[in-house]
């Protein structure tokens, strides 16, 4: 039947996402796709087109699911829980594995053989994906915040990024979460205090 595909399409996928995961995007060929999954090398390219079409894929259904756990963990009712769990998931999803696998997003920002304008887009829409859940979930506790609601998720965003590069260099999860627990409590240092008119 035309366009039906001849292999178990969610089984190679998820089998992608870990090589790309694990080696990165420019590590990694259609070949060590199909040795993993048993796909031909072929039937890939019938089914997928390219390499970066077929990471496409693999990145949309990342980003699908990073984004419902993300939602979940936000949507405690305590905003100090909220954020210190928003920032263990995604703790615990870049220090999982032996080695740790790191965050696919961020390993694959700094890939300079990534940088074509679709893969370009979706990351940039997961990160923009992440911003506006955390701005949604800090926009009703303004009163709360050491800055604007759009601000502190900007921030807040930011330092997951950051934390990748931190737990590469050090290895060290608990010291992660010390770092994160820190900056929650900055942003929820209390109400802002207004900025005093300059005198002329």
């Amino acid at each position: 039947m035309a366009g039906k595909r001849q292999f178990d399409e969610r089984r190679t996928l998820e089998l992608a996402r870990d090589i790309f995961w694990a080696k990165g995007y420019g590590a990694t060929s259609i070949q060590d796709i199909a040795n993993a999954s048993g796909v031909l090398r072929g039937s890939l390219y019938n089914a997928y087109q390219d390499k970066e079409t077929l990471f496409l894929q693999v990145f949309e259904d990342y980003a699908r699911d990073f984004l419902a756990e993300a939602a979940r963990v936000l949507a405690h009712p305590g905003v100090d829980r909220a954020l210190r769990d928003f920032f263990g998931f995604t703790i615990t999803s870049m220090t999982t594995g032996e080695p740790h696998r790191g965050c696919l997003t961020t390993k694959t920002a700094i890939d300079s053989r990534a940088e074509g304008e679709r893969i370009q887009a979706a990351l940039r829409g997961l990160l923009d994906g992440l911003e506006g859940l955390v701005r949604d979930r800090l926009e009703s506790e303004e009163d709360r915040l050491a800055l604007p609601a759009a601000e502190a998720a900007r921030v807040l965003v930011t330092m997951t990024r950051g934390i990748v590069v931190m737990e590469r260099v050090y290895q060290d999860p608990e010291r992660l979460r010390a770092t994160a627990d820190s900056l929650v409590d900055v942003v929820l240092a209390g109400q802002r205090r207004a900025v005093p008119n300059r005198r002329r």
